[in-house]
């Protein structure tokens, strides 16, 4: 069976192969990772969108298993070894490219106009774009399923609709944010490809 490619930000697989993060909440990870980044240049809830995030997609890999307690906050995680499944892809500065134009520092004039160094890149930018809606549009389809079969669940056990009602919401709230970033990598590969 062929690996599936994971991408991760080289920092965040640092932190989490420290002794001490091996079991840890969002807030622990996020206060780590930001420690990690360079001060002034990030907001908080910025880091702990883009952590859970991580953290939701190690958990559809068997990366990462929820403690026994349920807890809606200061949910406590723990860290497996790598599925084999996975083909590690580490990348510096994941948290800094999750960001939207506008949460990022402006660029100005000098630096938005584009230069022969730029063009000659642009191959290698529609690689890197390519491999990021791969990468989405698989993590959709992952986090579309499970909201399905939390659905089907549901649906077929009612008596389970307590315990699960949250995930769903999580799964679906989630389906709609990756269908939003399909979107914005999908147009910014049309972007580029026009003249």
């Amino acid at each position: 069976m062929k690996p599936n490619t994971f991408t991760l930000d080289t920092r965040l697989y640092e932190l989490l192969q420290e002794e001490g993060l091996d079991r840890f909440t969002t807030q622990d990870l996020r206060d780590a990772f930001a420690s990690r980044l360079e001060e002034g240049s990030f907001q908080l809830k910025d880091v702990r969108r883009y952590v859970y995030e991580q953290i939701r997609r190690m958990l559809r890999v068997g990366w990462l298993v929820l403690d026994d307690e349920r807890k809606s906050r200061g949910q406590v995680y723990h860290r497996l070894p790598m599925p084999e499944k996975l083909r590690l892809n580490l990348i510096s500065n994941g948290f800094e490219a999750s960001l939207t134009p506008s949460k990022t520092k402006k660029r100005t004039s000098a630096e938005a106009a584009p230069t022969s160094a730029q063009s000659c890149a642009g191959s290698e930018v529609y690689q890197r774009l390519e491999a990021t809606r791969k990468e989405v549009r698989l993590d959709l389809l992952a986090s579309m399923g499970e909201a399905e079969r939390y659905k089907q669940l549901i649906s077929d056990m009612p008596y389970l609709r307590a315990r699960v009602e949250s995930e769903y919401q999580e799964a679906k709230d989630q389906s709609y944010r990756l269908l939003g970033h399909l979107r914005a990598v999908e147009k910014t590969i049309s972007a580029l490809s026009s003249p």
